[in-house]
């Protein structure tokens, strides 16, 4: 499993009820399901990968993440996932806000634009950057959105959320190894993942904390 789903992981009480959203094969639920006996459901957007999710035994659907999601009531989850799938979403503002009615809590990971080899190479070379986060040309690209540490916590701000938790990494894009990067996160760091919830920040455990200072750089 990916170092970024094994640190999401770290954060779901067993026993929960969770929403992978763009839940790919279904690693990430597949171990919740086998290791922390989650009560799991997935929505992908790939056919073939939602026909594996089920062949894995895995309860996943094939749609539209807004439109699947609106199907149920408000807080029917305890954790809702959007893992590496954020960049890709044409609605964002839209998605977050139902899901943060959905869910308890809401984890999201996404490449970080700002890393250093990024800038870098934008500033070299005038092009846009390619690299192992970013690994497509500008034409082909599934990626809608570039996103930094720093302008996801103003967009959190500006949809009435609150950051629970938040954690930078370096990592490859599908590496099962990686290290937490603590100085300089959104100049070091490949990947951000936060946990937010709406504006009260629903009623959560005394262990998750207040909301975290923001990221520097």
């Amino acid at each position: 499993m990916r170092f970024d789903l094994h640190m999401i992981s770290s954060w779901i009480t067993p026993g929960s009820r969770v929403l992978d959203l763009g839940c790919g094969k279904g690693d990430l639920l597949f171990y919740l399901q086998t290791q922390k006996q989650v009560r799991g459901v997935g929505i992908e957007q790939d056919e073939d990968n939602a026909a594996f999710c089920i062949s894995r035994g895995l309860s996943v659907l094939h749609g539209n993440f807004i439109e699947e999601v609106a199907d149920y009531p408000d807080n029917h989850f305890d954790y809702i996932v959007l893992s590496q799938t954020l960049q890709q979403v044409y609605a964002p503002e839209k998605l977050l806000q139902a899901l943060l009615t959905v869910g308890s809590r809401v984890i999201v990971s996404f490449p970080n634009f700002s890393h250093w080899q990024v800038r870098l190479q934008l500033l070299l070379t005038g092009a846009a950057p390619r690299n192992e986060q970013f690994p497509y040309e500008w034409h082909n690209t599934p990626n809608i959105r570039i996103i930094t540490l720093r302008d996801f916590r103003i967009f959190v701000r500006k949809i009435h959320g609150v950051i629970l938790k938040s954690v930078a990494i370096s990592s490859h894009h599908h590496e099962t190894q990686g290290r937490i990067v603590r100085r300089f996160p959104n100049w070091r760091s490949t990947y951000g993942i936060f946990m937010i919830a709406g504006g009260s920040g629903g009623a959560l455990p005394e262990r998750e904390g207040r909301p975290l200072p923001p990221f520097s750089s």
